[in-house]
Formats: structure tokens, sequence, C-alpha cells
């Protein structure tokens, strides 16, 4: 065989091994896409099974409710149960303390926690760092253990039984949030600020017309959070309200359970509508919140 058969060959058989190589190896991570879907559906099932079993039941009649073994479809659907569940208590008087609330909570907590953050990221002044760690270790004291001591200092000031313990917080920002902006400011180039400055620019306007604009993702995910928090909050109202007509949406909810008996398909029914702008809220605001995560940088 000659000297150019050979090489032929061996080219040959190098082709040959490196796409059965790149075969394999398309082969490998189709399977693993495959299984990596696979496993993601099944953890989004295993959420998703509470949500639909309350909503089937909100469409049950009584009887079937309380059924053993569970029934998930109902027999025949009670649809009057969504508007008695918004007659059965002041849904609407508590939806407009709830968004209050929210409303009042998310504008301070991403004013307040930017402006901290900014602080932090972008100005140096003495002790920076020191403050810094104080703030961050105050993330590792249990919520438990100041609710006492924090429900004393409102009862002092005569804020209970209104709606400040629940908005007036939200001004002195929060420690996680702090934190998540202060990475994401950090990200961004400070030759940005530094010609901003040389055209005269303060810190003021650099962190208004500057990083604010570029922190859209970040601010975005601090208000999703906190927006959620405050719809969701049920301790602290329930330690602080004792009117009902300032009561929140969660507290609402609780007055369909009795002292003998429950109103279930009402409860379920007004559980779905309280969920439903929830998840409406994350979808429409989902390619934010991804991206105020991901991009948040451990630069430090």
């Amino acid at each position: 065989m000659s000297t150019e058969q050979l090489r032929s060959a061996e080219q040959t058989s190098y082709l040959k091994v490196t796409l059965g190589w790149k075969a394999r190896r398309r082969a490998r991570r189709a399977l693993e896409a495959v299984f990596g879907y696979l496993l993601l559906t099944l953890v989004a099932a295993a959420f998703l099974v509470p949500f639909v079993r309350m909503a089937t039941t909100s469409l049950m009649p009584v009887e079937q409710i309380l059924e053993v073994p569970l029934t998930w479809v109902p027999r025949r659907y009670i649809w009057s149960n969504y508007p008695a569940a918004l007659i059965y208590f002041p849904f609407f008087l508590f939806l407009r303390n709830t968004m209050i609330i929210c409303v009042f909570t998310v504008v301070a907590t991403v004013a307040s926690c930017a402006l901290v953050a900014y602080g932090f990221s972008r100005i140096s002044w003495p002790g920076r760092n020191l403050v810094f760690a104080i703030l961050i270790a105050t993330m590792m004291i249990p919520y438990h253990v100041t609710l006492i001591p924090t429900f004393l200092i409102y009862k002092w000031l005569r804020w209970l039984d209104t709606l400040k313990p629940l908005t007036i917080p939200a001004l002195t920002g929060s420690a996680f949030y702090i934190f998540l902006l202060r990475q994401f400011f950090m990200t961004i180039p400070n030759d940005l600020s530094e010609m901003a400055e040389m055209d005269g620019a303060g810190d003021f306007r650099v962190f208004w017309n500057m990083i604010l604009p570029l922190s859209k993702p970040a601010l975005s995910a601090v208000a999703v959070f906190t927006f959620l928090g405050s719809w969701n909050d049920f301790l602290w109202p329930l330690l602080v309200l004792n009117s009902e007509d300032k009561y929140t949406l969660s507290l609402g909810l609780y007055r369909y359970i009795g002292r003998y008996s429950a109103q279930w398909g009402l409860l379920m029914a007004a559980c779905t509508m309280v969920t439903v702008p929830v998840i409406v809220l994350f979808f429409v605001a989902q390619r934010y919140f991804v991206q105020g995560i991901t991009l948040t940088g451990i630069k430090g």
C-alpha cells in the first residue's frame, strides 16, 4: 500500500472517530436535556398539585369536598361559590387595604434600598465595609426573635390597629434587598460614573440618570419579591390589626373558618381569586425577575 493510500486511510479513520465522538456527544447532550426537562416537569407538577386541588375544590359541592378517598373532578360545578365568596365578607375593602400596603411597600422599599445600596457600592466613605458587614449580619437574626420587641415599639408609638406598622418600616429598607442591589450596582462599570462626574454631575444625578436606568432588572426583582411578601403576609397583620375594616386579604380569608364549621367551598374560591393575581404578576414580570437574579454579580 502506497503512502498516499495509508494517509487517506488514516484520514478516513480519523474522520470516522471524530464524527462518532461528536455524534455520541450530541446524543449525550440530548439525553441530558430530556432528563433535565423531565425532572423540572415533575418538580413543577409537584408544586402545581396544591393549586389544582384548590381550584377544583372551589367548584365542588360540600358533600364531595369531604369525601374519602379524595376526588379531583367535581361531579357538578358550583360556580356560585365565586360570587358568594365576594359577598361573604367585605372582599373589596380588604383588597383595597392590601393594595395600599403593597403599593406603598413596593415603592418605599425599592427607593430606600436603592439609595442605601448606591451609598455602599459607588461612594467611598470611612467605615463603609464595616457598616455593610453589620447590615449583612442582621440577616442572621431570625424574624421571630425581633417580633415581640418590634411589637412593643409600635405599641409605644401608638401605631397598633393602623396601617403604619405595615407600611412605614419599608422606608428603612431591607438588608437582603440592599445586598442584592449593591451587588448589581457593582457590576456597572465605574467609567460611566467617572465620565458623568467629569461633566459636573453630582452623586444623586449619577444615581438617578445612570445607575437606575441600567438597574431595571434588579429593581424589578426587588419589587416582585416585596409585593409577594406584602400580599401573602399573615402573621404581622394578625398581630397589629384589630379592627375589621383594616384587615388585609390574608386575614379576611381566615373568616371562612368558624368555631364549629368551615365554608370550604367559599374559602377555596376566595383563595383562588387571591392567588391568581400573584401568578399573573409573576408571568408578566418573569423576564425582569429572572434577569435581576441572574445578572446580579458577586463582585465584592
